[in-house]
């Protein structure tokens, strides 16, 4: 038999029953309203099976939009090294601490502190997991996201255009002719670090545009102010895989889940994406995981190796 005091929470067709107390966690009760939303989206989908164009699309930052992988990478080093140098006598620098691109890229599926908290050996259920996390994901957020600029974070060549033409209703591809034209569509951004991370990337490549845009005025080729939504793992009320983020986007962009696309470059953004119900995913081949990993999760749609079959892609949900 349950405690008088347990709070129990049932989702189903927006109904909450709760104890006698009625008290639940502000994230609880994020969790409780995106919830509801994803419900919504789901009813609306099944109604208009799933058709109409698109009104939103929401983004990963690192390995999907900005080519950061060694930023990380680095940063991951030298935060570890540290933690090694103050528990060990055998000191190590970033350049000597074992640590592969590799299993660096396998942690990226993961929110930072768990990431980090995994290098140095510790698993999910250990006791010291949590906090060894928290403390090393505060020591690496400090650290990396003062070093973000366009040397170390910047946009993957076509991506600041795609963007740029997608808000403004003017996408376009070599296979899709002279122009296609989507009405614009309203941008977010979702990564597993931290939302200043999120902000610092966006902010560092704006204004961003192709020499095709030049004729854009530095206001209109701003990337950065045309996201409606930023978030990062520390700003939801859970990280990916779950859809919470996706769907407090969708909030904020005015906008339902099955009216979304969500793009990235990892498993767990394909599990997000189905967690909040989106109307499709869109994985990328040029970030941590390549295509015999991201082939495997039935959440993608479609999986893109350049950013112009990215923008055919997207096109076909306008």
């Amino acid at each position: 038999m349950f405690s008088s005091r347990s709070t129990y929470l049932f989702f189903g067709l927006g109904c909450i029953i709760m104890s006698a107390e009625g008290f639940i966690s502000n994230r609880d009760t994020s969790v409780i309203r995106l919830t509801s939303l994803a419900a919504s989206a789901t009813s609306s989908s099944e109604s208009n099976g799933r058709s109409g164009r698109i009104r939103g699309v929401v983004f990963d930052i690192d390995g999907t939009l900005a080519d950061s992988w060694n930023l990380g990478f680095e940063a991951t080093k030298t935060v570890l090294a540290e933690y090694q140098n103050d528990m060990e006598e055998v000191k190590l620098s970033p350049d000597t601490y074992p640590l592969s691109s590799d299993e660096y890229h396998f942690g990226c599926r993961y929110t930072t502190p768990e990431r980090l908290a995994r290098h140095v050996g510790l698993e999910p259920g250990d006791d010291a997991f949590e906090e060894t996390g928290k403390l090393l994901g505060d020591k690496f957020d400090r650290y990396y996201v003062q070093l973000v600029d366009t040397a170390t974070a910047g946009f993957y060549d076509g991506i600041g255009e795609m963007l740029i033409r997608l808000h403004a209703g003017e996408l376009k591809g070599q296979k899709l002719g002279s122009g296609i034209s989507t009405d614009g569509v309203k941008l977010g951004a979702l990564t597993n670090a931290c939302v200043e991370y999120a902000h610092a990337v966006l902010k560092a490549n704006c204004p961003q545009h192709s020499s095709e845009a030049s004729s854009l005025d530095a206001e209109k080729a701003s990337i950065y102010s045309k996201f409606v939504s930023i978030h990062g793992a520390n700003s939801v009320p859970r990280p990916k895989p779950f859809g919470d983020g996706i769907l407090k986007c969708c909030q904020e962009m005015g906008v339902t889940p099955d009216q979304v696309i969500y793009v990235g470059d990892a498993p767990t953004d394909a599990q997000a994406a189905v967690d909040a119900k989106c109307r499709a995913a869109i994985g990328v081949l040029w970030g941590s995981n390549n295509e015999e990993v991201l082939k495997n999760e039935e959440g993608f749609d479609t999986l893109c190796k350049t950013t112009e079959e990215l923008s055919i892609a997207i096109a076909k949900y306008l």
